[in-house]
């Protein structure tokens, strides 16, 4: 028996884990199937919108302008073992709007909203304010969680345009302060290095990750437990799980859109 305890304890390990993503992909099809039927509460939307989006635009910002400028010196200090300093423009573009402006876009966001949205709603569900509007006849994932997750799918895209731009003018600042490149010449070689698709493929990853964030927050904050310790699991998972899901699924996506 001790010797199959591991193979065991591994076998309730993976159905567990596959019957959560059961779970999860249950909830996620309920949120798809509301999000185009009336009724539709703009208010709660727009609420989301400011929330999710403007809210979340400094955290944003920072991440990406210290992550350009931390790029841009990695990449020079890299490339000069190889004579290779000037393409520094070249990386820090590519790199931020391929892979670390949405994926860092994304992450900052899980840990700001997906956080706020379980801790919002798992409270709702602790003091039964939930109950409350099944009792109005309000069905809780059209009211709660169709505008968020609508919200973060739109705006997300959003933050991570704004962010790859902060954080290709934060390689540009460190790439003609401190490494000495000529500032039309720098510009000029981002312009003319970057395809459309590639900041295409940022926006999709956007939108896909603002839908993960947003619906881990909802589907966590619904599933909580009573309490305060219900609600703060619930918030410490949906983090985690937002996170995890994020990075996964950029993984995925960078398969899909780049390789051929």
């Amino acid at each position: 028996m001790s010797l199959l305890a591991p193979v065991a304890g591994l076998g309730r390990a993976t159905l567990g884990l596959l019957a959560a993503l059961g779970r999860i992909a249950f909830f996620a099809g309920q949120v798809l199937s509301h999000m185009l039927r009336p009724p539709f509460y703009l208010r709660e939307f727009l609420h989301a919108v400011m929330q999710i989006g403007w809210f979340s635009l400094p955290v944003v910002g920072m991440t990406a302008v210290f992550t350009g400028g931390a790029l841009a010196l990695q990449i020079y200090s890299g490339g000069a073992r190889f004579n290779a300093e000037l393409v520094v423009p070249n990386i820090v573009a590519i790199g931020m709007v391929r892979e670390l402006g949405p994926v860092l876009g994304g992450l900052m966001v899980a840990a700001r909203v997906a956080s706020s949205i379980a801790a919002e709603i798992g409270t709702m569900k602790v003091t039964e304010q939930i109950d409350a509007l099944v009792t109005l006849s309000t069905n809780p994932i059209k009211y709660l969680a169709v505008p968020r997750v609508a919200a973060a799918t739109l705006t997300v895209p959003v933050l991570v345009a704004v962010g790859d731009a902060i954080g290709i003018a934060g390689g540009w600042l460190v790439g003609v302060n401190r490494l000495g490149f000529n500032s039309a010449t720098y510009l000029q070689s981002t312009v003319n290095f970057l395809e459309g698709w590639d900041i295409v493929s940022g926006l999709i990853k956007g939108a896909v990750f603002g839908f993960i964030v947003a619906l881990m927050g909802c589907y966590h904050g619904m599933t909580s437990g009573r309490g305060a310790q219900g609600v703060g699991q619930a918030t410490k998972s949906a983090v985690v799980a937002a996170s995890v899901m994020i990075l996964a699924t950029n993984y995925l996506l960078t398969g899909l859109f780049f390789t051929s």
